[in-house]
């Protein structure tokens, strides 16, 4: 199962990786991390359903936080390139996209991404802070 939402800002998407690191118990399959120009996609891809317990928690977290998110042709081509195991660098250059991460939510990438973004433009968008 799919989750698919569209945030506004990378502390949001931090939130997310806490959240799915806090909750071990969600059977996470991967979590992909991608930076556009008007925020952040990100997609949580479960191993197998959850309960409908845990699907209505899990949905409610991240209604909070963004929004769901239907990905153009172009992005889902991208995920799917990455579910199949192409390397995000191939996927970024192939889609042109800014893959932040993909596998385990790592807090880490994010913020890397974020610093050097910042360092290159020389000031924070928005949608990094």
């Amino acid at each position: 199962m799919d989750y698919i939402y569209h945030l506004s800002n990378a502390s949001l998407t931090l939130r997310i990786v806490q959240y799915l690191h806090e909750y071990a118990n969600l059977p996470m399959q991967f979590m992909t991390v991608i930076h556009q120009v008007d925020g952040w996609v990100v997609r949580v891809t479960m191993a197998i359903p959850l309960t409908a317990q845990q699907e209505g928690d899990f949905r409610a977290y991240l209604n909070e936080l963004g929004f769901p998110y239907t990905p153009s042709i172009s992005l889902k081509m991208a995920l799917w390139a990455l579910e199949t195991g192409q390397s995000m660098v191939e996927v970024m250059r192939r889609y042109q996209v800014a893959i932040v991460s993909h596998g385990r939510p790592d807090r880490a990438d994010i913020e890397e991404f974020r610093k050097q973004f910042i360092q290159g433009l020389g000031y924070c968008p928005e949608t990094l802070a």
